[in-house]
């Protein structure tokens, strides 16, 4: 993992210890840790200051292809190639909760500003919004025709857009799971 410095464009140091392709990485809210997920299915939390690896999570079945932070740093989430996402508590390195739902690697996962929702992007086609607090899928949005393997939520969290292997983009409606627009 290479840490750059955005204003000279050089390279501030370089992060070892996955035993594999590192997949997607995240970083907190202040800037202080960053997190990595690899296809040697570990997800390492890192300490940006010093370039030290503080924690390995351990407890996908496969490759770790996506992770994401809650703003506050307490929670991480990530997304696998063994069709599931883990919600894991930073603190204790303990996985809380598995969802389960997919019938397809999970290549994509992110949250929504209030973090009340988790939205999911898999190769089955769909993308999921889940209910953080209690683990429930409370919506499956259907329309792409190839792997969902990207997702974002717009900074107010009513807009939803998903990029795909079928060459689209699609904006959907958070509160409805309507899609309103595909590029």
């Amino acid at each position: 993992i290479k840490v750059w410095d955005v204003a000279t464009g050089a390279c501030l140091q370089t992060l070892q210890g996955h035993s594999s392709t590192v997949r997607s990485v995240c970083v907190s809210a202040d800037g202080s840790r960053l997190y990595s997920g690899s296809y040697d299915n570990t997800i390492k939390v890192w300490d940006v200051a010093t370039g030290a690896c503080l924690q390995t999570l351990q407890g996908h079945a496969h490759w770790v292809l996506s992770v994401c932070v809650s703003a506050d740093g307490s929670r991480l989430f990530s997304g696998s190639q063994d069709n599931t996402i883990k919600v894991w508590d930073v603190a204790t390195g303990l996985c809380v909760q598995t969802l389960q739902g997919h019938a397809l690697p999970v290549p994509s996962v992110c949250t929504s500003p209030d973090e009340s929702r988790l939205f999911s992007g898999s190769d089955d086609r769909t993308i999921k919004v889940w209910d953080v607090a209690t683990g429930a899928c409370v919506q499956t949005l259907e329309g792409h025709t190839n792997w969902v393997e990207s997702v974002c939520v717009s900074a107010d969290g009513s807009r939803l857009f998903s990029g795909s292997l079928d060459n689209t983009i699609k904006v959907w409606d958070v509160a409805t799971g309507a899609c309103v627009q595909t590029l």
